[in-house]
């Protein structure tokens, strides 16, 4: 199988993402696809959909300007919102879309972000940005972008998450 990426433009491949997130229980509002598209058009999001047989796999997005308050601050570009599809995981997409990122933000800047869930469901993307180089980023963990203190009581959901930080050959 081989996996191609393509990046979002036209209302044809963000029909065929939206649907293939419905068909994988990936529920986002109608509002989120349309900002999707409009911020890649305006080139302040690049959104690589991961295909398979012209069929989406995966998909992840890279920010130029992040919400995260510490990556906005430093102007570091994340990588947020990467999801590859339970039978199409360990068989490299999510390296793939990282390797693209990675070398796409490597042309004029330093670093790259990504931030990752807490919970068990998130283990192998933590194993896999470990892997690759991503180290925590000294800020600790983030409720919705701000930052948790200590004896303070957070949900364990989604939004929980701790920020890595990849030092990148930009020169």
């Amino acid at each position: 199988m081989d996996i191609t990426l393509e990046p979002l433009g036209g209302e044809a491949l963000k029909t065929l993402w939206k649907s293939a997130f419905e068909a994988h229980r990936l529920h986002r509002p109608e509002s989120y696809y349309d900002e999707c598209l409009a911020e890649n058009a305006a080139g302040t999001r690049i959104t690589l959909l991961a295909l398979a047989d012209g069929q989406v796999v995966g998909c992840a997005h890279l920010k130029y300007t992040s919400s995260y308050p510490y990556f906005k601050d430093k102007h570091i570009p994340e990588i947020s919102d990467m999801n590859v599809f339970p039978e199409y995981r360990k068989r490299g997409t999510a390296n793939k879309l990282m390797d693209e990122f990675e070398r796409i933000v490597g042309l004029d800047h330093n670093r790259i972000g990504i931030g990752v869930g807490l919970y068990k469901d998130y283990g192998a993307a933590q194993r896999i940005y470990c892997q690759r180089g991503y180290v925590p980023d000294g800020n600790g963990v983030m409720y919705r972008d701000i930052e948790v203190v200590p004896g303070q009581t957070v949900r364990m959901d989604d939004e929980l998450v701790l920020y890595f930080v990849k030092e990148l050959d930009y020169d």
